[in-house]
């Protein structure tokens, strides 16, 4: 069976099934797993489907993917990114990191700085950063997201505003072609508008995938942010929109 015809079916037992494993799917196309891999990397580039780990899922503009799910998709590119931003952040300084798979790959990699005090709204971050004794670490009031350890709402942005941070990482769920970022959880939109309502500087990072998804709600544009650390080349108009915001750009690949 063709690519042209094996596609379309894959999209359809997905709608069917909310999932696809790369091995249930060669057995039922009756082809080697590296040609299912391809066919999920292409419908994953345009947007159709999610890679998880061993398969893949709907994408999806109103909901988002499940925590275990997102933790698994694109971990190279984040771990890349992670890397290139903590590179750049100076030890001796007040940070925010706040909730989302990249912003705990960027506390991983923040292990080894020293002097710092981390707030946060992501309980994994906490954790992550408790093993670094010379990172002193709060975490806000907030509700408990018990889907991905966020804590949001009006307690969480009341926290934040008891302090001026010299820098904040932000990760979002997409990014808008305009040059938005996006969220689907309107609590969390309002708590990470108050973060960068108080940083001096603002960190993104974002890799590619988000520029192929879509959510429902505003956070802010790229022109509040001082640079996105990501994985590949913006499209070539929002690269000028960002150079004439003097938005910086790291790609890591």
């Amino acid at each position: 069976m063709s690519q042209s015809f094996r596609q379309p079916q894959i999209l359809e037992i997905a709608r069917r099934d909310g999932k696809v494993t790369v091995e249930g799917l060669a057995d039922h196309f009756g082809v080697t797993l590296q040609t299912i891999r391809r066919d999920l990397s292409e419908l994953a580039d345009t947007g159709r489907l999610e890679r998880v780990h061993g398969g893949a899922i709907l994408s999806s503009g109103v909901a988002n993917i499940g925590y275990e799910d997102r933790r698994a998709l694109h971990q190279d590119a984040k771990t890349r990114i992670a890397r290139a931003c903590a590179a750049e952040v100076p030890e001796n300084i007040s940070l925010f990191l706040n909730i989302g798979t990249s912003t705990e790959a960027v506390a991983r990699e923040l292990l080894g700085h020293r002097n710092m005090l981390v707030v946060t709204n992501n309980i994994n971050v906490a954790n992550i950063l408790a093993a670094n004794p010379d990172c002193d670490v709060i975490v806000t009031g907030g509700s408990l997201r018990r889907s991905d350890g966020g804590l949001v709402g009006s307690l969480a942005a009341q926290t934040i505003q008891q302090f001026k941070f010299d820098l904040a990482v932000i990760g979002c769920s997409a990014l808008d072609r305009d040059g938005d970022m996006l969220d689907f959880d309107i609590q969390e939109v309002g708590v990470s508008q108050t973060i960068l309502r108080q940083s001096r500087r603002t960190f993104l990072v974002a890799d590619h995938s988000k520029l192929t998804r879509s959510a429902p709600a505003r956070i802010a544009s790229l022109s509040q942010v001082n640079c996105l650390f990501t994985d590949k080349a913006l499209p070539r108009d929002l690269t000028q929109a960002c150079q004439d915001w003097q938005t910086r750009i790291v790609v890591t690949d």
